[in-house]
């Protein structure tokens, strides 16, 4: 008897159970299906223009449009390097973005360094500055700023390119958040046993910073690779312009060469996509550790 009644409070607890782990796994699926239909929808217009680079022109513009190329050709991939001087714009934009990458990391994380860690006065006067540059758009300084680089002669240069984006409010800031996130036991230990700020912030804090080094790297890279105003702006020839501003030279105004267009972004993607996946680790542990949202 004692047994039946066991058996029959068992079941109902039984089929709870049975009901709890088909609703967790049909969760699991709608989140799942959710998932990728939104990363779908996002990349779609990658998926779209990498199709598109492999297409012949009129299969581009046929209508009614289609994702998957009705011809497939590699015309556009060979014809992009003759059109323009591809490679010398591959290279240009390679030695602006990676030149700014390295010199901006340099700076910002020392400015950064010393906002987080050291006392003097005047500090939150400073750090309230960066903050108000990094509210302000680019374009309120561009003028100004040209005016200042044409009377240095620097117009048409790397240097005059590279130097205005040496260090970057937002770097500053990124970097900062970092710095007082860690402990500052070691570093209070290597002032102890008499390190200088120079070796304590090389030696003890820089290593502790490689996530957020690396991260930001990552968006001084791609924002630098992908400008198209300011290296439109200081640059009148071939020699030193970059890649977005040699492929805007395929939209005219009658008349767009999409396939090349998109062969040239395809390409342009390369190092980018190289570079993320080369420090996703980083760049998610650096953006977690910031507490940028």
């Amino acid at each position: 008897m004692t047994t039946t009644l066991h058996t029959a409070a068992v079941r109902p607890q039984a089929r709870h159970d049975q009901r709890t782990r088909a609703l967790a796994r049909a969760w699991r699926a709608a989140t799942v299906v959710a998932a990728v239909a939104i990363a779908f929808a996002v990349l779609l217009p990658i998926i779209w223009m990498f199709f598109a680079s492999f297409r012949p022109e009129q299969d581009i513009v046929t209508n009614p449009p289609t994702l998957f190329p009705r011809a497939f050709t590699l015309a556009n991939y060979r014809e992009i390097w003759h059109a323009i001087p591809f490679a010398e714009l591959y290279r240009n934009t390679l030695l602006f973005a990676g030149s700014v990458t390295v010199i901006s990391l340099c700076f910002d994380s020392m400015a950064a360094y010393a906002l987080a860690r050291l006392e003097f006065k005047g500090r939150n006067t400073v750090f309230v500055g960066i903050l108000v540059m990094l509210m302000l758009p680019f374009q309120i300084t561009l003028v100004p700023l040209y005016d200042l680089l044409n009377n240095l002669h620097l117009v048409n240069t790397f240097t005059g390119m590279i130097v205005p984006r040496a260090t970057n409010a937002f770097g500053i800031f990124f970097m900062r958040q970092f710095f007082l996130s860690l402990p500052k036991d070691m570093e209070e230990a290597a002032r102890i046993d008499g390190a200088s700020e120079w070796r304590i912030y090389w030696q003890v804090i820089l290593p502790l910073a490689r996530p957020a080094l690396l991260t930001l790297g990552l968006f001084h890279f791609q924002y630098n690779w992908n400008d198209l105003l300011w290296p439109l702006i200081m640059t009148s020839d071939d020699s030193h312009a970059t890649i977005p501003a040699g492929l805007s030279l395929f939209m005219g105004q009658h008349v767009t060469q999409y396939g090349m267009l998109m062969a040239g972004a395809v390409l342009s993607l390369l190092p980018v996509i190289l570079m993320f996946l080369l420090i996703q680790r980083s760049f998610v542990q650096g953006i977690a550790t910031t507490g940028i949202k």
